[in-house]
This record gives C-alpha cells, sequence and structure tokens, in this order.
C-alpha cells in the first residue's frame, strides 16, 4: 500500500472518546485485523488479501462497522487485483465510490463516530489507484489526466498544510508530490515524450537541488536522447553531491552506476563491470548492479559468468532478486548458453512457482 493510514484527515487533536485518537498506535487501532493485512501485501500475498477482505466483507457480523474501514478494505483489495492484473475488476472496485468529494467520504458527516475530526478519510493509496488502474487497462489518456488531477490534489494539500503551519504534514506530502511527479514521468518516458520528462525532472530538482535521484534521472534522460555532455554533466554533479558530507551505501552505489553507464555508452564494457563490482561489494542485494553487470559479461561473450551472477543472485537474495526484468534476462542467457534451454527454462519455473510472489508473471521465462 502506499500508505496505511486514511489520508488528508485534518489533525486535530482527538479527545478521549474519538476512536481514532489512537490512529498511529497500531494499525489494528485503525481497522480490524489491518496489521495483518500489511503484512501480507509486504510478502506479495495479494491472493490471501483478497480472502481475508471477502471474510471481512461477508456475513451479518461484518468486521467493517465504520465508513473508514470500508474504504481502507477497499484500498488493499483494489490493490490486491492490479497486483494480480485482473484490471477489469480493480476498476470496478473504484467505480462503486461515489465521487472522492462527496460527503459521505468525510469525517464531519460522522459526528459521533469521529469526535473532533475533520477531512476525507479517503487514503492516498486509493487516489493512486484510481489513476494507474485506467493506465493498466490501456486508457493511457485517462490515467494521465488523473495522475494531473491528483498532482493538483496534492500541491493544494501543500498549500492549505503550510498555511497551517503543520509541518508534519507538509513533509508527508512533499512525499507525495515527488511519488505523483515520478509517477508521471514513468508514463510519458514510456511514450518517448523526453520534452515532458526532462520539464517534470526539473520541477523535481527545483523542489530540492540536491537530490541525487533526480539529477541522476535527469541524466539517464538525457543519455536516451543523445545528450552525453548533459549526461555527464548531471552525473557529475551526484558525484560532486557525494562528496559534501556524509553519505549511506545506496548514495555511493548510485555514483558507480552513473559512472558505469557513462562506460556502457563507450561500450566500454569492462570498465563497467568494475564499477558494477564496487556496487556489489558494498550491498550484495542491489539488484541493479548485478542484473547489468551479468549483461555486460554476457556482451563480453562470456556467458558463464553472466548466468553465474544471476543464478548466485537468485540462490542468495530470492525475495529481493525475483524480478520480472532479471529472469527475461536470465532466460534469454540461457537461450544462447544451452541448446537444452527448454529444459533449463522449466527448472527454474518450477523453482519461481515454489518462491515468487502471487503477482509475478511466470509468463517471462517464455517457456
Amino acid at each position: 500500500m502506499t500508505e496505511s493510514q486514511p489520508a488528508d484527515e485534518n489533525p486535530t487533536r482527538a479527545t478521549t472518546t474519538d476512536p481514532l485518537k489512537n490512529a498511529f498506535g497500531s494499525l489494528n487501532d485503525l481497522a480490524p485485523d489491518l496489521a495483518s493485512l500489511q503484512d501480507l501485501a509486504t510478502r506479495g500475498s495479494w491472493s490471501s488479501i483478497l480472502d481475508k477482505v471477502s471474510r471481512a466483507r461477508s456475513g451479518t457480523a461484518s468486521l467493517l462497522t465504520q465508513p473508514h474501514h470500508h474504504l481502507t478494505y477497499l484500498s488493499y483489495n483494489t490493490l490486491a487485483l492490479t497486483k494480480l492484473r485482473r484490471f477489469d475488476e480493480a476498476a470496478q472496485e473504484l467505480d462503486s465510490l461515489e465521487d472522492f468529494d462527496s460527503s459521505s467520504y468525510k469525517y464531519e458527516s460522522y459526528p459521533v463516530i469521529y469526535s473532533n475530526r475533520t477531512g476525507s478519510m479517503v487514503p492516498f493509496s486509493l487516489r493512486w489507484l484510481y489513476a494507474i488502474v485506467p493506465v493498466k487497462l490501456g486508457n493511457r489518456q485517462e490515467g494521465l489526466d488523473r495522475f494531473y488531477t491528483l498532482l493538483g490534489f496534492v500541491r493544494e494539500k501543500l498549500i492549505q498544510k503550510g498555511a497551517a503551519n503543520l509541518q508534519v504534514s507538509v513533509n508527508c506530502w512533499k512525499k507525495r508530490e515527488i511519488f505523483v511527479i515520478n509517477c508521471l514521468i514513468g508514463l510519458h518516458l514510456s511514450n518517448k515524450e523526453f520534452s515532458v520528462c526532462l520539464n517534470l525532472i526539473n520541477e523535481l530538482i527545483s523542489l530540492d537541488a540536491l537530490d541525487p535521484i533526480s539529477i541522476s534521472k535527469l541524466g539517464y534522460i538525457q543519455m536516451q536522447i543523445g545528450d552525453l555532455e548533459g549526461a555527464k554533466t548531471s552525473f557529475n554533479r551526484v558525484e560532486e553531491i557525494s562528496k559534501e558530507g556524509e553519505v549511506d551505501v545506496e548514495f555511493r552505489n548510485l555514483v558507480n552506476r552513473n559512472k558505469a553507464l557513462m562506460y556502457l555508452v563507450g561500450k566500454d564494457y569492462v570498465s563497467a563491470v568494475r564499477e558494477y563490482d564496487e556496487c556489489i561489494e558494498r550491498d550484495y542485494t542491489d539488484m541493479v548492479a548485478i542484473n547489468n553487470k551479468a549483461l555486460c559479461l554476457m556482451y563480453l561473450r562470456d556467458l558463464s559468468d553472466s548466468i553465474k551472477v544471476m543464478e548466485n543472485a537468485l540462490e542468495r537474495v530470492p525475495t529481493v532478486a525475483l524480478n520480472e526484468t532479471l529472469v527475461v534476462n536470465l532466460c534469454s542467457m540461457y537461450e544462447l548458453a544451452y541448446v537444452n534451454h527448454s529444459d533449463v527454462k522449466r527448472t527454474l519455473s518450477s523453482w519461481i512457482a515454489k518462491v515468487a510472489p502471487d503477482d509475478f508473471d511466470s509468463s517471462c521465462t517464455r517457456i
């Protein structure tokens, strides 16, 4: 879930009779058995979430006794359907809702239940799902329109929270603004709308001129449009920022991965492997470095080692390494390396079936 508590609420101090006064104490204070739902989501057990929501909704003694309970469980159910690529059903769940601004979704409409609490009880995750599901159904323009509407909504909240001097809320909504902009960048990038992407990334950088991730993304897009000097300048800026103070492993690895990309453009695969090795030495769960190192070895015609890099990662950290991109690349290497690649891929597919989360796309093995 994007978040695990109702969003947009006015953080007015609750009275002792307010059932949400301990909302931030534990997930189960917020909605029945919510901690279990969150745990299932973390483990990728989306089918189990659908079962749990169905049981909570059914029967005469439904667990969902308050208005915000229904919205919270609907959010998890819609997310699970989306993860399982059951997009039509996810859309039906969203269609069951009224307008998000409806009085039915405002705390003040239920003064007996929500004493001294105002604002919307619609989770931010539900607003995000409302935007992403049309994209998954092939209605890209509708999804884009909804994402831009969501961005406008987030910015309105930022103004409101800033005017009220609610710094904790401001920080939360700033993160949401960055999240939505990144979603938009992804959508435009998939359609090769690079000029829009550059505008959006520059917006991100204007929010935080020292953010290494945004500056690195700028470099990636500059590379895609052939502006290699611009990309080099962006990547050098990230490296300069890393020298200005204490930085964590993730930041240092970002610097190395940026350098490796520049080597890749120049087809200097040996130097790129060296950069990726530094990343992996610091963090053996850096799947971007692992995947790209294996590809570099493949370009160097060292299929044996490239396959070992992938297989070792899957064996060592399966829950982290198991993603469709890595598996597609590994299967491509099998096809190049082995005459009996179908048998090898079937073995891999059998192993994946035992350890993969519910939303893993097993068709990526191309058996």
